[in-house]
């Protein structure tokens, strides 16, 4: 019952990629192939929201609902995100999926994603094994 406001949250989330059409397909295609403006839309709309939220919460020092500080760590800009960010859209151009919107294409009942799903776990088991081997 305590994690049930995760599971509405999630599902909530879930709601408004399909509603985006961010969890198309055909839409990630589009803006792999430089056709339509859409998912660059959302993308920005995202990078905008969150880029707001930080620096909302870093200037009036906003707290959790339990009271805790927020601490938001200062990262450091390696090699590695390259190389990993080429991987992760790599990844995405060719399954149309990314990590947020595999769970929603599996909730919208595209069984077929559960490949896809199977492999990103696999992938990030890969990483945790070699993170320590790997440029960061």
């Amino acid at each position: 019952m305590k994690n049930v406001k995760y599971l509405v949250l999630g599902a909530l989330f879930g709601l408004i990629l399909i509603k985006a059409e961010v969890m198309s397909w055909f839409r990630i295609q589009e803006m792999f192939r430089l056709q339509a403006f859409h998912m660059y839309g959302v993308i920005g709309s995202a990078i905008a929201t969150g880029a707001l939220s930080v620096f909302l919460i870093k200037k009036f020092n906003i707290k959790t609902l339990s009271g805790e500080p927020i601490v938001i760590p200062v990262k450091k800009f390696t090699k590695g995100n390259i190389i990993g960010g080429l991987l992760f859209g790599f990844g995405w151009a060719i399954t149309g999926a990314c990590p947020g919107p595999l769970f929603a294409q599996v909730g919208a009942g595209f069984t077929v994603v559960l490949v896809t799903l199977a492999s990103a776990i696999a992938g990030t088991w890969v990483y945790g094994l070699l993170k320590e081997k790997l440029p960061h």
